[in-house]
């Protein structure tokens, strides 16, 4: 493929062009190969920019930067462009014959939703016929093939590739998590998005964005780049869901379970086994729990109405979606109490996950939270996440999350100042992980409910930089003797 063929639709200063052929595009120098076009971005730890010589030393024969090198190489191809990383989101489209141009792309963007969301949109699509592919937190799929996730949003190349094996194997739909830090960083820029869909915002990332409102700018911006064919689909019930609509071409639409919307469901009454809801004026029964989920479920229901299918043919399979691994997972103990594994990893969701599960449980039973906070993250919501706990639960247990490269103890320090003096003497801290989930069923008595937060799907635990194989829901199997 040329460089001028690649190039297209980037603002660019270009020198010594020529007819340059290019064999792939990178922006990790790492990987150049002979016939490479690498974009020197800059990153939040590295600059592409210091690379540039050992790229063209491996045979680099195009450079895109947003400056050039005091040297330039001769027989080498440079383009300077205001911002590198965007640059590469079109390049990368480009080079892939933009596959999401080809496809009806939906992104979902939020604090907390974002998978199930996507996931259960990837199903319902399924479900109707159509071959369809998913880009989340948990897992990637093309059509019916899993692909590892690494990111909730890939970066810009693989992020196309993926795309066009999913062109490729006949895939219609594709739905995908837009992260704020990919929105930030210029990820999705280049993508054609059919519909963007908002879910809630609260404090999350504070390690990277520092403030609420660089936060909200970073999601704003994937709705701020939606074409005027698109929808914008936002949640009415959250503060920030008409501010995403503010400066959007798309068209607007709106989801809600508390505020009169577009597309509205009531919950009628609910249980571990699921909600029987009012949606719409019509009454299903949907097999997962908790208002969140309602509201995730309305995104659901209002964005494939918005692509199209009937009401009746997206209500039929509301009744038979389940909820995603790791999203208010339960498990039986054979003593008669219920775990709970979710994701929750912010101070919002697990008073949502809190607060669902004291809507339902039986008033003789008790609460036990098993949560924890990473390492090497926002230490702000530390505090928080502790006194949300605390607040809706009978015994709160902390203890490691993903350490990372902090001392657990100093995570759970910084979580037990967000208690008082009573509520820290009543709390456990229990650096181990396993030893807390071990201690939380040794409590639990018949009728009790145990909620371990925060990691959810995810099967490992990251301490000084080592990956160790880890599942809440394998320890809680174990505990209980399910083994």
């Amino acid at each position: 493929m040329t460089l001028e063929t690649l190039l297209a639709g980037v603002e660019t200063t270009k020198l010594h062009m020529g007819e340059v052929e290019v064999k792939d595009v990178q922006f990790d120098s790492r990987k150049v190969t002979p016939g490479s076009l690498f974009v020197a971005e800059k990153g939040v730890a590295v600059d592409g920019h210091n690379f540039i010589g050992s790229a063209i030393e491996k045979g680099a024969v195009a450079i895109v930067a947003e400056h050039l090198p005091e040297t330039l190489a001769p027989k080498v191809a440079y383009a300077i462009v205001p911002c590198s990383a965007a640059a590469l989101g079109k390049i990368a489209g480009n080079f892939y014959g933009n596959p999401s141009r080809h496809l009806q792309l939906v992104g979902v963007t939020g604090t907390n939703g974002k998978t199930t969301i996507a996931t259960l949109l990837y199903k319902t699509t399924q479900a109707l016929g159509f071959k369809s592919g998913l880009l989340s937190t948990v897992c990637n799929y093309v059509d019916q093939r899993m692909v590892p996730s690494t990111h909730t949003t890939p970066d810009a190349i693989s992020l196309n590739a993926l795309l066009r094996e999913m062109v490729d194997c006949g895939c219609e739909y594709a739905f995908m998590e837009v992260s704020s830090h990919a929105a930030d960083q210029h990820r999705i820029d280049g993508l054609y998005f059919v519909g963007g869909i908002f879910t809630n915002l609260t404090r999350d990332h504070m390690d990277y964005h520092l403030t609420v409102e660089n936060y909200l700018r970073a999601k704003k911006r994937f709705f701020d780049m939606l074409p005027s064919e698109a929808f914008a689909l936002t949640n009415l019930d959250d503060k920030n869901g008409m501010v995403m609509l503010q400066n959007t071409r798309a068209h607007k639409h709106t989801y809600a379970i508390a505020t009169l919307a577009d597309f509205k469901a009531n919950i009628i009454d609910s249980s571990f086994e699921g909600m029987q809801l009012n949606v719409n004026n019509h009454e299903v029964f949907v097999p997962m729990v908790g208002r969140f989920n309602a509201s995730n479920l309305m995104a659901v229901f209002g964005a494939a109405r918005l692509l199209g299918f009937t009401e009746e043919q997206v209500l039929v399979i509301l009744t038979t979606l389940h909820p995603v691994a790791g999203r208010f997972s339960t498990i039986q103990s054979p003593d008669g109490y219920t775990a709970i594994v979710d994701y929750a990893h912010t101070p919002d969701a697990v008073k949502n996950v809190i607060d669902t599960i004291n809507e339902i449980r039986g008033i003789d039973s008790r609460l036990i939270t098993v949560v924890g906070c990473g390492g090497n993250r926002d230490k702000g919501k530390r505090p928080i996440m502790a006194k949300e706990a605390m607040k809706g639960s009978d015994q709160l247990i902390l203890t490691s999350d993903n350490p990372r490269d902090e001392e657990p103890e100093d995570i759970l320090n910084d979580m037990m100042e967000g208690l008082t003096p009573v509520e820290q003497k009543n709390a456990l801290c229990i650096v181990s992980r396993r030893e807390a989930i071990k201690t939380a069923c040794r409590l639990a008595r018949k009728g009790d409910v145990i909620l371990v937060a925060g990691k959810g799907h995810e099967d490992y635990q990251i301490v000084k930089g080592v990956k160790h194989h880890f599942d809440d829901r394998e320890e809680l199997a174990a505990a209980m003797g399910l083994n």
